[in-house]
C-alpha cells in the first residue's frame, strides 16, 4: 500500500509537536507519561520565584514549581502548584517557605514535620514568610539606600547652589582670593626662611640674648646676694624702736596742740587773745619804725664830734619802703 506524501507530511507534523511538546514539559520539570502527586502553597508574596524553580527537602529536590495563579482578584494571596518529581512522604505538618541565595534562583524548601499523617494528593502544605539571606541583606540595605538617595539630592541641590555661586563676578572674586592666598603663602615662605627669614633673625636673637643672660649670670647671682644681704640688713635694724617713739613724739604733739588751743600757756594765751596780738604787732611795728629812723638818722641818737651838727630832722612815723633784705643790705656792706 502506497502511502502519499500529504500522509506522510501530517505523519511527521504530529510527531514534531509531540516531541515538542514533551521536550518543553521535561524542560519544565514535568513528566508527561506518568501521573506524579500535585501539592498546593498559597504565599502572600512569591518574591523572585520562577515556574520550574525547585523544591526542595534537606537540599534534595523533589519537585518543581508547576503553575501560578492569584487566589482572588484583589491577589490576597498567590496559590502555587507544586509537582513531585520524587515519591517520598510528607508528613502532613509539614511547612514550606520560599529561600534563595545570593548567586541562583528561588526555591521553595519544605521542612519536614513529625506527624504520622502524610500529605495526599492536591492536598494544600501550610506555608510561611521566609526573608532569606537576599531579603535581610535588603532589610538591611534599604535604610543605607535611602540615607543615600537623600546624600545625593543634598549635594544635587549643594552643587546647583555653587554653580548658581560661581557666575562671572565671584569666579573673578575667587580668582583674587586665590591670588590673595599665593601671596600670603610666599610671605610666609620669606618670613619662615631659615637663613634671612624674621622669624629667623628673631630666634637668632633670642639665642644671642640667652647667651648675654648666660654670660650675665655671675653678676645676677652676685646682685640677688646683695639684695638679700640687704633686705636681711633691713630686718634687723630696730624699727620697732623707732616706731614706737614716733608714736610718743605724735602723742605728745597731740597734748600741745589740745593744750595750745584750749589757750594754755604763752602761745596759748597769744592765739586766743586778740588785744595781745594787736599790741605785739604795734610793738614790732615800732621796733621796725625805731630801728628804720636809726639806719636813717644816725646823728640823732649818736652824739660824735666828727659828724657836725645835730640832726633836727623830723623822725619817721612809719617803716621806710624796702626793697631789699636785711640780710642782702648787710652783705652789701
Amino acid at each position: 500500500m502506497k502511502i502519499s506524501n500529504e500522509t506522510k507530511v501530517g505523519a511527521l507534523t504530529v510527531l514534531a509537536l509531540a516531541l515538542l511538546f514533551i521536550g518543553f514539559n521535561y524542560l519544565k520539570g514535568r513528566d508527561v507519561f506518568s501521573h506524579s502527586k500535585k501539592i498546593y502553597a498559597v504565599f502572600t508574596d512569591l518574591g523572585s520565584l520562577e515556574k520550574s524553580n525547585e523544591v526542595k527537602i534537606n537540599g534534595l529536590p523533589i519537585g518543581t514549581v508547576y503553575e501560578k495563579r492569584e487566589k482572588d482578584k484583589d491577589v490576597s494571596a498567590i496559590v502555587v502548584t507544586i509537582q513531585l518529581t520524587r515519591d517520598i512522604n510528607i508528613p502532613k505538618n509539614s511547612v514550606a517557605y520560599i529561600s534563595s541565595s545570593l548567586v541562583g534562583s528561588s526555591y521553595i524548601v519544605i521542612e519536614r514535620g513529625n506527624s504520622a499523617e502524610l500529605l495526599q494528593d492536591e492536598d494544600t502544605i501550610t506555608t510561611r514568610l521566609e526573608t532569606g539571606i537576599l531579603g535581610d541583606v535588603k532589610a538591611q540595605l534599604d535604610p543605607t539606600i535611602s540615607s543615600v538617595r537623600n546624600i545625593l539630592d543634598s549635594l544635587k541641590k549643594t552643587l546647583s547652589g555653587i554653580n548658581q555661586l560661581l557666575d562671572t563676578e565671584n569666579r573673578n572674586n575667587l580668582k583674587q582670593t586665590m591670588a590673595n592666598l599665593n601671596s600670603a603663602s610666599a610671605s610666609l615662605n620669606t618670613l619662615l626662611n631659615s637663613e634671612n627669614g624674621s622669624l629667623a633673625r628673631t630666634l637668632y636673637n633670642a639665642e644671642n640674648f640667652t647667651a648675654t643672660l648666660r654670660e650675665s649670670n655671675q653678676d645676677i647671682r652676685s646682685t640677688l646676694q646683695n639684695t638679700k644681704k640687704l633686705s636681711e640688713q633691713l630686718a634687723g635694724m630696730p624699727l620697732k624702736a623707732t616706731v614706737d617713739s614716733l608714736e610718743q613724739l605724735i602723742g605728745a604733739l597731740k597734748i600741745t596742740l589740745q593744750a595750745i588751743n584750749s589757750g594754755e600757756g604763752t602761745l596759748g594765751a597769744i592765739l586766743q587773745d586778740r588785744s595781745l596780738y594787736d599790741q605785739l604787732q604795734q610793738t614790732i611795728l615800732s621796733a621796725e619804725i625805731l630801728m628804720d629812723d636809726l639806719r636813717a638818722h644816725p646823728k640823732r641818737y649818736v652824739q660824735v664830734s666828727v659828724f657836725g651838727k645835730k640832726d633836727k630832722s623830723a623822725p619817721l612815723s612809719a617803716p621806710s619802703k624796702k626793697t631789699t633784705t636785711p640780710d642782702s643790705i648787710h652783705e652789701k656792706n
